[in-house]
Parts: structure tokens; C-alpha cells; sequence
């Protein structure tokens, strides 16, 4: 402890295990099959796109990056959230704060790439759609890895620094109402007075940059795709409503998730809550296990090559 009364501990607590702890048996097999159940419909979507050559264009190339970015956040997250359920007896979950650092670091940009890479295939979509003469020569290979490699590396850079001022940050409170680790929360926790204050600021500005300005963006790509569909034939509008329709529903499951948790927090101020803690597990569940399955059902092209890959392992 400093003398200004600040905590310098390197560990932080976990407390919203103690929510948990009297069902911590019955959520680990739940969550335990909530992952495999990603780890196997994300790596099947992304196999399949890998392995047929007909799937081999930009749009499934954004697909298949958007499940790996969802399948990575998973892995961060479930294997620790069920190690630490086994570990709960007490409710209380100690974790160092370098590694709740890293986490948070991960989940956030990981999170932050999502948005971008929603927006890069609304941009795809956009130009496929309403410019399909020019598209083969606007979208190159070479393009979609660029555009790929900007997806992760704007919110690497941008939360990185976020990152950075948070570990300089001193500490008054040491409990997480959490399940895992999140930039914001830690910096909740933080009474550094105008430091804090300055990181909190950044935050809330680089989240602007990663979350609001790609989802403008992707409204707007999306209502010119309208506009444009409502001036084609019908079954031109179809076809084209229909390969926008999955990328749509997975915008507004993540728009929905985020919104919802960015209100509570600000709502409750300081004070974290269950609410907060149902919000925090719900933002990690509901996007991870609605993405393979919109992806796997709703594009026709893989929910076909889904449906022949396991047909044919049925029949073996």
C-alpha cells in the first residue's frame, strides 16, 4: 500500500465466481459443452471454406476470418472461465493482474476486430453488389489480405496503448464482479484521479473509433445495398438480400450484446452488480455460439458442403 493509500498488488480477485459457486458442478459441464460445441462449428465452417475451391472468394475468405476471430476469443476465454469453476469453491478467484492484463488486452481487440471485419464485408457486399463489372479488379487478393491485416491491426495498436496506461494505473479496489478480465473494468478499479480519468477518456474514444464508426459504416453500406436492390429485379433483390441477411443478424447479435453491457456499466457507475456479471457471461455466450450456426445455416453455398460432410460421415 502506498501512502496515498493506493493497493499495488499485482493479484486481483474474481468474485463474480461467487455468484456461480453454489451450481459451479452443473456450469462447467454446461459451459464445457457450450465450447466444444464451438471449437467443432467454427472449425467445421472454416474447413470447409478452406477445403473447397468454389469458396475460395472474398466474402467466405471474411467469413472464415470473422470464425477464427470468434473461435480465438472463445479459447481465451472458456478453458480459463472452466479451470476457474473447478477452482471456485470458496466463490473468490485470484489471478495475477499481468495475466488479467493480457486477457483483457486479447478479448478487447479481438472484440474491437470483429466490428471491422463486419464492416469489411459489408464493404465486400457493397461492391459486389453494386458494382459487379468492376468488383473482380476492386477486390483482389491482395486487397482482402490488407484489408484483413487492417481488421486486427488498428485495434492491436489502438488498445495496445489503452493496454499500457491501464497497467500504470493505481489500484483502490481489487475485485472484479467478473467471470474473466476487460480493459474497462480494470480500469474501474483504478482511483488514479486525473490518469485514470485520461485512460477512461481513451477508452471510450478508441471504442468509438473500433465499435461506432464500422457499424456507420456498415449501416450505410447496407442501405445503399437496399436502395439498389429496390431499383433491380425481384430475384436479383433476393439473391442479393439473402447473402447480406447472415452478416446482418451477426452485426445486430454483437451491436445488441455490446450496447446492453456498455449501458448497464454506465447506468451502475462504479457499482458492479449481477446484472452486470449475467451481461458480461451473456456478451461472451450469445455472439460465439450464434455465429457458426447463422454462417453454417444461412449461406447456402456452406450450409450445402455442411450438410454433405456430415451426411457422408453418417453414412461411414
Amino acid at each position: 500500500m502506498t501512502s496515498a493509500g493506493f493497493n499495488v498488488t499485482s493479484s486481483l480477485t474474481l468474485v463474480g465466481f461467487s455468484w456461480l459457486s453454489g451450481h459451479s458442478s452443473l456450469l462447467f459441464f454446461v459451459f464445457l459443452l457450450l465450447y466444444l460445441f464451438v471449437l467443432f462449428s467454427d472449425s467445421l465452417v472454416i474447413y470447409i471454406i478452406c477445403s473447397q475451391r468454389a469458396l475460395h472468394r472474398p466474402m467466405f475468405a471474411f467469413v472464415a476470418s470473422f470464425l477464427l476471430n470468434s473461435l480465438t476469443v472463445s479459447t481465451l476465454i472458456y478453458p480459463k472461465l472452466l479451470s476457474d469453476l473447478l477452482l471456485s469453491g470458496t466463490g473468490l478467484v485470484q489471478v495475477s493482474r499481468t495475466l488479467c492484463l493480457c486477457q483483457g488486452f486479447f478479448v478487447t481487440i479481438l472484440g474491437g476486430a470483429s466490428f471491422i471485419l463486419l464492416s469489411a464485408m459489408a464493404f465486400d457486399r457493397y461492391l459486389s453488389i453494386c458494382y459487379p463489372m468492376h468488383y473482380a479488379v476492386l477486390v483482389t487478393p491482395a486487397k482482402v489480405v490488407l484489408m484483413l491485416l487492417f481488421c486486427w491491426m488498428l485495434p492491436s495498436i489502438l488498445f495496445g496503448v489503452s493496454t499500457m496506461m491501464a497497467s500504470r494505473l493505481p489500484l483502490c479496489r481489487v475485485q472484479l464482479n467478473r467471470v474473466y478480465c476487460d480493459l474497462y473494468s480494470l480500469v474501474s478499479l483504478s482511483c488514479g484521479g486525473a490518469e485514470a480519468e485520461l485512460s477512461g477518456l481513451y477508452n471510450l474514444l478508441f471504442s468509438g473509433v473500433i465499435i461506432f464508426l464500422p457499424s456507420t459504416f456498415l449501416l450505410f453500406s447496407y442501405a445503399r445495398i437496399l436502395f439498389i436492390c429496390l431499383r433491380r429485379s425481384r430475384s436479383f433483390s433476393s439473391k442479393a438480400l439473402q447473402t447480406c441477411l447472415p452478416h446482418l443478424l451477426v452485426f445486430f447479435n454483437y451491436t445488441i450484446s455490446v450496447c446492453l453491457d456498455l449501458l448497464l456499466r454506465r447506468l451502475q457507475s462504479n457499482r458492479e452488480s449481477d446484472t452486470t456479471l449475467i451481461t458480461s457471461i451473456l456478451i461472451l455466450l450469445v455472439p460465439t455460439l450464434l455465429n457458426p450456426v447463422v454462417y453454417g445455416l444461412k449461406l447456402k453455398e456452406v450450409f450445402t458442403h455442411v450438410k454433405r460432410l456430415l451426411s457422408c460421415r453418417r453414412d461411414s
